[in-house]
């Protein structure tokens, strides 16, 4: 009888227009409701709460995401960092940069190692010892990891103002795959130029054999390519990556999304 009282009073309330009236007037889970108007209820306030976390929850992960690094990052470099396998098991055991044969090999049709070549390329005003040779003598390096300026001349005591780094280190090399290699697939990265720059010797020093997330280029112009560089490299050589590597790269290039690989 209750019950009945109860949805005649409602019906009467609605009828006269009172609820028109109760602008702020919400509906009650009272105890006496019947269980199909609390399911209604409920799914009301489940759409409600959807619709503002979905308004809400992409403000906050921006903001979260810039600082941390961990946010999504898109571009052509961006899907070839995404495509190389992830692995934090990762062992420098039996590594020796002789495995590499760095300079080792000629492979250019004269008598030139592929440090000749490398300075040729990256060098402006080149000079040669004498007309003919490979050999380069002098010239001017705009180095890409300081932004300096380096004169370089050929001698026992100033060669080493501008040294050859493998932009991915020959031991990150070792511990992201190529320990399984052959000699002649080790050979053929420790002289590959597309792996190879020209640069200013005491930043070559300072880097060593340091990823991309213990060691960037102090000139910040250049990050993007470098990290772009080394993403290119572990594609090309189906090289892995340490998640933190990862991370480290994808915050270099939340800068420059539309950074391009370097061509081969």
């Amino acid at each position: 009888m209750k019950r009945y009282r109860s949805a005649l009073f409602r019906g009467r309330w609605a009828r006269e227009g009172h609820g028109r009236k109760c602008a702020g007037f919400r509906p009650r889970l009272l105890p006496g409701d019947p269980p199909i108007e609390r399911l209604l209820i409920l799914l009301i306030v489940a759409m409600v709460l959807g619709i503002s976390l979905g308004l809400i929850l992409p403000r906050v992960n921006e903001p979260v995401g810039r600082v941390t690094g961990q946010s999504l990052v898109n571009g052509p470099v961006a899907d070839a960092l995404n495509a190389l396998t992830v692995n934090d098991r990762v062992s420098t055991y039996g590594y020796k940069r002789d495995s590499f044969g760095y300079r080792q090999v000629r492979n250019y049709g004269d008598d030139c190692d592929v440090r000749e070549h490398v300075l040729a390329r990256d060098l402006t005003n080149v000079s040669y010892r004498w007309a003919g040779d490979c050999k380069v003598a002098s010239g001017v390096l705009h180095d890409p990891y300081t932004g300096r300026n380096i004169n370089f001349v050929r001698g026992k005591d100033t060669s080493t103002a501008v040294q050859i780094d493998h932009v991915v280190a020959l031991e990150n090399a070792w511990q992201s795959g190529a320990n399984r290699w052959d000699q002649v697939q080790r050979y053929r990265y420790g002289n590959d130029m597309y792996n190879l720059l020209a640069v200013d010797g005491q930043a070559n020093q300072e880097k060593g054999s340091a990823s991309a997330s213990d060691w960037l280029p102090s000139n910040i112009t250049y990050r993007c390519e470098y990290a772009a560089r080394q993403i290119g490299v572990k594609s090309k050589y189906r090289l892995t990556v340490t998640s933190q590597e990862k991370a480290a790269m994808q915050k270099v290039l939340h800068q420059c999304p539309a950074q391009q690989l370097p061509s081969s």
